[in-house]
C-alpha cells in the first residue's frame, strides 16, 4: 500500500469539523424558519457537497439549496471555520510521511480558500505540497472532480503511484472515478459498511493504523 503520492480528504480525516459545520448548517436552516437544536442530527452534512445535502436531507429545491450555501458561509467564514480540531496523531503521521519523501496533497470538497485557512490555522500547511479544494462558485465540488483537479495540479500522471484517504463514500467513489485506490478511515463520519460498500481497498480504525498502512508497514 506504500505509494509516492497521498491525497487526503480534510473534514473527518485530518480534522474533526463537527461543531463548525453543524453550527453553520444550523444557522443556515434557521434563516428558513427551520430549528434544529441537535447538532448531531446535522453530522451527515460533514463530507458531501453542501448543495447535495440540503436537497437530500431538507428537500430544498436546487435554487434554495444554492442560496442556503451562502447563508451557511455567513457563519462559517467568520466563526465556524475555526470550530474545528486536528485528530490526535495526525501531525506526527504527516511528519513521518514527509520524512519518507511522500508527496502529500489535500483533496477536499470544502472550498479551497477555506481549506488553506484551516491548514494554516493549525500549522499543518507545511506538510502539504498542494492544497486542492472546491471552487467557491460550486462548479468544481464533486469529489471525483476535486481529485481530478488535484492529480492535474500535482502533475500525477500514473495514478498507480497514488492513493486517496478519506472517511466517506464520496472519497472512495471519487477515487474510483479517477482509477485510484482509496483507504477509508473509521474514526471520521462514515461507517465501515458505507466505506466498504463504496469500494475502499483498506480501512484504518485509528490514525496510528492509517500511518502504518501508508508507510507500508501493514500488508
Amino acid at each position: 500500500m506504500e505509494r509516492e503520492y497521498i491525497l487526503f480528504d480534510l473534514d473527518g480525516t485530518l480534522t474533526d469539523p463537527m461543531e463548525g459545520i453543524t453550527r453553520s448548517v444550523q444557522y443556515a436552516l434557521k434563516s428558513y424558519g427551520i430549528e434544529e437544536p441537535d447538532l448531531r442530527a446535522l453530522c451527515p452534512f460533514i463530507g458531501p457537497p453542501l448543495k447535495e445535502s440540503f436537497m437530500k436531507y431538507y428537500d430544498f429545491p436546487e435554487d434554495r439549496a444554492q442560496e442556503a450555501i451562502g447563508r451557511y458561509r455567513e457563519y462559517f467564514a467568520v466563526t465556524g471555520i475555526f470550530e474545528n480540531q486536528v485528530y490526535d496523531g495526525i501531525e506526527e503521521m504527516l511528519r513521518k510521511l514527509k520524512a519518507k519523501g511522500k508527496i502529500l496533497v489535500v483533496a477536499t470538497s470544502k472550498p479551497e480558500k477555506f481549506a488553506v485557512q484551516i491548514l494554516e490555522h493549525f500549522h499543518l500547511d507545511g506538510y502539504f505540497d498542494f492544497v486542492c479544494g472546491a471552487s467557491m462558485d460550486e462548479k468544481r465540488v464533486k469529489k471525483g472532480e476535486v481529485i481530478a483537479y488535484a492529480l492535474e495540479t500535482a502533475g500525477i500522471e500514473d495514478v498507480s503511484g497514488a492513493v486517496m484517504v478519506g472517511d466517506r463514500e464520496h472519497d472512495a467513489i471519487g477515487a474510483g472515478e479517477n482509477g485510484m485506490d482509496c483507504v477509508g478511515v473509521l474514526y471520521g463520519y462514515g461507517s465501515r459498511e458505507e466505506l466498504e460498500g463504496a469500494g475502499v481497498c483498506r480501512t484504518a480504525a485509528t490514525v496510528e493504523e492509517l500511518g502504518e498502512i501508508l508507510l507500508g508497514r501493514q500488508g
